[in-house]
């Protein structure tokens, strides 16, 4: 089963208390378009696409997330989150919301310049915003194109629950000078 319900009740609650108070946020996608499931954390993203707020700055990264960090540094989020494939011991499709000071526990399936810790840490002190990774484990990361059915399935669900979890007014203040 994918994301099962007492799992996705989890990443939810998660998701919902780590976007708690959020005011600008930032969702990049991260993975590579020929490495099938790893390309997931960038399907989510576009699939966010027109339907979050204007506080919410969606980047398809693809494998070099450090490219961006301007652009997330100049749209100073209060939250910063990063999606990815990542190989955590679960069942394709899973998906877990992690703190970068823990990654060093999971075994991190990457395709990165820089590695995403190091990365994160970077944001964080240039930003001052929360970071955080949800990363999702991938059934297949071998050369190709389209997602297993496991992780296309999770990535609509991720949808549709950063659709309910991130901010949705309008923001109180002006965004010229963004």
């Amino acid at each position: 089963m994918i994301l099962v319900s007492d799992q996705r009740s989890s990443v939810e609650r998660d998701l919902r208390e780590w976007f708690s108070g959020a005011k600008r946020v930032v969702v990049a996608g991260i993975g590579n378009p020929i490495r099938m499931d790893d390309f997931v954390g960038v399907r989510i993203v576009q699939g966010l696409r027109g339907k979050v707020s204007g506080r919410v700055l969606l980047i398809e990264c693809e494998t070099a997330p450090e490219g961006f960090t301007q652009q997330i540094v100049d749209f100073k989020p209060t939250q910063v989150l990063l999606i990815d494939a990542a190989l955590l011991e679960l069942k394709p499709g899973e998906a877990r919301l992690v703190d970068p000071a823990k990654l060093t526990t999971f075994p991190v399936y990457s395709t990165h310049m820089l590695p995403l810790r190091l990365f994160c840490e970077y944001l964080a002190q240039t930003t001052k915003a929360r970071i955080g990774l949800l990363l999702i484990q991938p059934r297949k990361t071998d050369f190709g194109e389209g997602l297993s059915q496991e992780v296309a399935q999770a990535t609509r669900v991720v949808v549709n629950t950063l659709i309910d979890v991130v901010p949705r007014e309008a923001s109180p203040w002006s965004t010229k000078g963004f």
